[in-house]
């Protein structure tokens, strides 16, 4: 698909990864729509970013909230051909810690936002992307959604996170296998440790001994590289169903 033609929804689009992916878009040529609850950071890089940019407050767990969102992305910007779904919490409890079982209503929260809201954007985008007209591979829109190596190595304290970001890696195959006659792909990407703002917020020390873990290079990972490969699935009609793995070699302990 080519880059300059893309109109894509992305959900926590406001900072970190979403906002990296918008830049990268935006840069080529396309146009974003920034879902996020955020809605100073929202307004001010869609403000940024200029007319090829916009924002719409949406909670991507409500049904109407992101149905909202897509009718106005298609009335300001025709049509929509991708969704990259970067909103997400992290919730660290360990099945059974000190204060007792882990809170049901966080492992819920988790699942909520990370996986049933990723596939409430998916659905919802997918469903308009079947009026596009396809392009010569007969392509119409594709889906991206950010799972994470705790889908692979969770570590202690993540069964909530893991379980969330595993059911993303469960569901890309499949949702490719349906969508596949509406010519729309479904691709994941497992990010390992990026310097998002959930780890800026870290002590220095702290950031420089997860900087060591990766195999090379041995640094956090930068939203703009997460945002060149969003580019790069957009732009690579053959990649679909699959999860890549982007996380400089490394494997958590």
């Amino acid at each position: 698909m080519d880059i300059s033609q893309t109109v894509a929804l992305i959900s926590g689009g406001a900072s970190g990864l979403g906002a990296a992916s918008a830049r990268v878009i935006v840069a080529g040529g396309g146009k974003v729509v920034l879902l996020d609850r955020d809605a100073e950071r929202g307004a001010t890089l869609a403000s940024e970013l200029g007319e090829g940019a916009r924002f719409a407050q949406t909670d991507v767990t409500s049904e109407s909230s992101v149905e909202t969102a897509r009718d106005w992305a298609l009335s300001e910007f025709g049509r929509i051909t991708g969704a990259v779904n970067c909103a997400g919490i992290a919730i660290a409890a360990k099945t059974v810690g000190r204060d007792g079982a882990h809170p049901l209503a966080d492992f819920q929260r988790s699942i909520d936002i990370n996986l049933v809201g990723s596939f409430n954007v998916c659905r919802l985008a997918a469903e308009a992307m079947q009026d596009n007209d396809p392009n010569a591979d007969g392509e119409r829109g594709v889906l991206i959604n950010t799972a994470s190596v705790a889908a692979f190595d969770g570590q202690k304290g993540q069964p909530a996170y893991a379980a969330s970001k595993g059911g993303i890696v469960g569901m890309t195959l499949p949702m490719a296998r349906d969508l596949a006659g509406i010519g729309v792909r479904t691709m994941a990407i497992a990010p390992g440790l990026f310097l998002t703002p959930m780890l800026e917020g870290l002590p220095e020390a702290a950031q420089e001994a997860l900087a060591s873990q990766p195999l090379f290079p041995k640094r956090l990972g930068k939203p703009e590289e997460f945002g060149k490969l969003v580019r790069f699935i957009i732009e690579s009609p053959y990649l679909n169903g699959s999860t890549v793995r982007l996380d400089g070699g490394i494997r958590m302990p």
